[in-house]
């Protein structure tokens, strides 16, 4: 495929430094993950790229970010082997089926499967233990009809969805943001969020699985968590609830934010998908580094599109694995292209201003 496969864009300070010095590992001081399910396979040849060669050396924490499926992306990291965890992961999700008509009871079960079998006790331990990667993943603590299961829940969405489309801020009165965090990470960078209520846990072995199975709970397709050690009692969903591609202040990061993500627009949250006129932009993040498909990239796979959650309903079997599998090959193309134009130095011309 000719022409460029990837966009690359940057908030103004970002823009500046690529200009100047080339993207470098050291300048990195958060790695960021969104919501979006089985959209993130077109990112895993990046993911790949970052966990075995960009940040090979990295001696000095990196913090991560995530909620949902970037969450789980990110928990490869601090892994023995985190190009072969992710590759697990990869190979876990799209290989995933369930019975004609799954419950949400079903799909919490192979969801939870998928979690031991990707990240065994062992492993949990390991990522605790070593300082290299410091995880924060947000998970969202449900209030009123929302902590419910079945139809209360659906019409505390209602409600929490009709509050949302006047102002983000009144989310708070459904929801709280829950940061849980590597035990010895300060979370400093997230302290002064006060865009709604947010408190921080540290991980711990007996809450890190819990923790990261409720960041990837979708509201009525997968049970509520109860109860998290270590956090406020209470039911824990989907942390894209609150943050789906975030719209949260970075600027206390002390450095760049490097944020790999399937769509060239950045949605807040989880009920913003429809309102057009909420997206996160460059001047709101002037030390983030996007890095996106172009359309020619996504026009060139199967279907003339990105992955996602429907196609468990509109595909056959057969079809969403054969799918899924050339979704995750052709993305090894956009890691191969921004690993040509970070180590020629070409990333300075590429690089655009995000505004």
């Amino acid at each position: 495929m000719a022409g460029d496969l990837i966009r690359v864009r940057a908030g103004r300070h970002a823009w500046q430094q690529i200009k100047e010095q080339g993207l470098r590992q050291q300048d990195i001081e958060l790695l960021l993950g969104a919501s979006g399910g089985p959209k993130w396979f077109i990112l895993q040849g990046l993911d790949r790229y970052f966990f075995g060669d960009f940040f090979a050396e990295r001696q000095r924490p990196l913090n991560t970010l995530g909620t949902s499926a970037g969450a789980w992306r990110f928990a490869s990291l601090g892994q023995q082997d985190p190009v072969a965890a992710s590759d697990l992961f990869c190979r876990l999700y799209r290989s995933q089926t369930y019975s004609a008509k799954p419950d949400v009871a079903e799909i919490t079960e192979e969801a939870r499967k998928l979690l031991h079998e990707y990240i065994p006790d062992a492993a949990v331990a390991d990522i605790l233990r070593q300082d290299r990667f410091h995880h924060h993943w947000i998970v969202t603590r449900c209030r009123g009809l929302t902590a419910h299961e079945g139809k209360r829940q659906l019409l505390g969405l209602l409600g929490s969805a009709a509050a949302n489309s006047v102002s983000r801020k009144w989310l708070g009165r459904f929801y709280e943001r829950v940061v849980f965090h590597h035990p010895h990470a300060t979370a400093e960078f997230s302290r002064a969020w006060r865009d709604m209520p947010t408190v921080h846990v540290p991980l711990s072995e007996q809450n890190f699985k819990p923790a990261l199975l409720a960041t990837g709970s979708i509201p009525m397709v997968l049970a509520g968590v109860k109860d998290i050690i270590g956090a406020p009692a209470g039911t824990y969903r989907d942390g894209g609830i609150t943050d789906y591609h975030f719209d949260v202040d970075l600027s206390a990061v002390p450095g760049l934010v490097l944020y790999p993500h399937f769509h060239q627009q950045v949605v807040p949250g989880w009920f913003d998908k429809n309102l057009g006129w909420r997206r996160t932009h460059g001047k709101q993040w002037p030390n983030v580094i996007l890095i996106t498909p172009t359309d020619e990239f996504i026009a060139s796979l199967p279907y003339g599109k990105i992955p996602d959650r429907t196609d468990f309903a509109k595909l056959s079997v057969p079809d969403r694995f054969a799918y899924w599998q050339q979704a995750v090959q052709q993305g090894q193309q956009l890691a191969a292209q921004l690993q040509e134009w970070i180590e020629s130095g070409e990333i300075r011309n590429k690089v655009a201003l995000w505004s």
